[in-house]
């Protein structure tokens, strides 16, 4: 028989989750809801925040966007401008100021939407349509840039090609250079729209004296264009509209937008799902139909794009060609100036879910859970593994592929219909040869359908309405479980000082204890708790133990400290 002796079990530094099977580090739980570690609040873990509406709507909430002093909300087919706000007050409270709410825009896609602001100006994107608002006017179609496409023209044709075709306009420019004997000006397209009538210009006044042959491409006036003032110089233009049957639609039906080097970067276009365009520099408006990219040969879709370590990522679903992840940083062309090659990086996982930078760790979601790359564009790339903590729950989830991320307060957010998966960006560790993340794991009143930080706040659209993550004071359900605690004696049985354990807690915290041959059974009830409690508990001749601190109300939890003795070996 061995001799007996004490064991001093101390359970703190709580780091997160571990879904990933029985032997679980003692500062993990095998089973723990809604708690997060608050790096605001005290020591350890405590409930999470509860979401207060701060505006119902009818339909779904598709997307949640901040311009100016209003709020843009896209939902069901509407885009609505919203002047209700929070106001921050003491102790992380807000408060909601009552606004006026206006339709903007119908017949809007019912799906996630998203946007972006240049020089001042609202874009959005729903993949359906490109609009544009400047907060004061109506919401428009972006119509786009009209380009000056052929220069330094001679009446009979030809010329210098100047500017790109816009993918988002018909609309496009040709000069001329006059000559005074010559009527019958040749554009640089024939077959132009016989819907849109050109506008054209001698020597920078507009003119009504012509004719146009629409099928032919030619504009004739009534008497020749005088020369122009300075000698040599393009004195005649000619505005008109060349149709091209799915030009603008290529930029329509993206779905996927990301702001890199001054320009906006667009893919997820069902009918190209491998094509990644953009616009111009500065110039959201400007499309050429020269700026794209094919990623990879085969037609896997992209599935997201994400800006960080000087490049643009890419990604793809999985490919048979094992092409899925590649990379765009700025080139310079002598002929074509700034342009971004595609190049192949060495990963070959595919991404199912969505990609993010988060916290600059570019990371996205494969069928074996979240991925980091490690490597940039200088170095051999490596997938490493984020999320063995939580693989086992999260790939279960049934829309796994259908996740929302957001980065808030350090964390990373997974959104799984109302479930959460939450990363800690401060909690690392090292598995084998790569960097993991810590995880929390919660459950929400409601499915998330869009999301959105601003001023420091996270807003939560559902099929109700707009919430906020704003409430430290409401009643939530939580939990944290202790590991199955062996006590560093596998073999041997264990007794419970009957003294009990003391906890450093706060809050209304219910403690249950559970055996290897019992469920969770009551030890104690603590209710308003400041500082710590102390629960009597009393097992005998057990294997393994684990404790569950719960509440039904808030609670936080920094250490437990208690002591068993070891017995005789364990009989069967």
């Amino acid at each position: 028989m061995s001799e007996p002796k004490t064991v001093t079990r101390v359970y703190g530094g709580f780091r997160g989750v571990d879904f990933s099977g029985d032997e679980v580090n003692l500062s993990r739980s095998p089973d723990c809801l809604n708690v997060w570690r608050d790096y605001k609040g005290i020591d350890g873990i405590c409930t999470r925040p509860g979401t207060e509406l701060l505006e119902g709507f009818t339909e779904p909430v598709y997307g949640i966007f901040f311009f100016k002093d209003m709020m843009l909300v896209h939902s069901g087919t509407k885009l609505y401008k919203s002047t209700t706000r929070l106001v921050k007050k003491e102790n992380d409270h807000y408060e909601v100021i009552p606004g006026v709410t206006t339709v903007l825009s119908t017949d809007l896609n019912p799906g996630v939407s998203d946007s972006f602001i240049h020089e001042n100006i609202w874009y959005f994107k729903d993949g359906v349509h490109y609009l544009q608002y400047d907060g004061t006017n109506r919401v428009i179609d972006v119509e786009g840039y009209v380009p000056i496409t052929n220069i330094e023209g001679d009446p009979d044709g030809g010329g210098s090609t100047f500017q790109d075709v816009n993918l988002l306009t018909g609309r496009r420019i040709n000069t001329f250079l006059g000559d005074a004997n010559k009527t019958v000006f040749k554009l640089a397209a024939e077959s132009i729209d016989k819907d849109f009538a050109p506008t054209v210009k001698v020597n920078d006044a507009e003119v009504s004296n012509y004719t146009v042959d629409y099928n032919a491409g030619k504009i004739t006036f009534d008497e020749a264009p005088k020369p122009p003032a300075t000698p040599g110089q393009d004195n005649v233009s000619v505005e008109f509209s060349v149709t091209v049957k799915g030009n603008r639609e290529k930029i329509l039906k993206c779905t996927l937008l990301q702001v890199f080097d001054n320009r906006v970067f667009f893919s997820g276009n069902p009918d190209e799902p491998n094509k990644v365009w953009h616009c111009s520099l500065n110039d959201p408006s400007y499309c050429s139909d020269l700026d794209y990219y094919n990623e990879g040969l085969d037609t896997a879709k992209i599935t997201g794009l994400v800006a960080g370590n000087n490049a643009l990522w890419v990604f793809r679903e999985p490919s048979q060609a094992n092409t899925t992840v590649f990379y765009h940083t700025p080139t310079l062309d002598a002929d074509y100036g700034k342009i971004y090659p595609s190049q192949h990086s060495s990963v070959t996982t595919g991404c199912i879910g969505r990609a993010i930078n988060f916290n600059d760790d570019i990371i996205f979601f494969s069928e074996r859970g979240m991925e980091g790359i490690s490597g940039d564009i200088t170095t051999e790339q490596v997938v490493a593994h984020r999320s063995t903590l939580v693989d086992r729950k999260l790939l279960a989830e049934r829309d796994y592929k259908d996740m929302l991320l957001e980065e808030w307060n350090g964390y990373l957010f997974v959104f799984v219909e109302n479930k959460v998966y939450l990363a800690d960006s401060r909690g690392i560790f090292t598995n084998e040869n790569h960097i993991e993340y810590e995880w929390f794991y919660w459950e929400l009143p409601k499915a998330v359908t869009s999301t959105r930080v601003h001023d420091g706040v996270l807003y939560l659209g559902t099929e109700d309405g707009i919430y906020t993550l704003t409430d430290y004071a409401c009643n939530i359900d939580s939990h944290w479980v202790t590991p199955k605690d062996k006590f560093n004696s596998p073999n041997l049985q264990k007794t419970t000082n009957k003294r009990g354990f003391v906890a450093e807690a706060t809050g209304d915290i219910t403690v249950s204890a559970k055996t290897e041959s019992t469920e969770f059974e009551q030890v104690s009830t603590n209710n308003g708790v400041t500082d710590y409690f102390v629960s009597r508990i009393k097992r005998k001749k057990f294997k393994d133990l684990q404790l569950k601190f719960q509440s039904g109300t808030r609670f936080g939890l920094e250490s437990v400290t208690m002591e068993v003795f070891t017995g005789a070996y364990i009989k069967r």
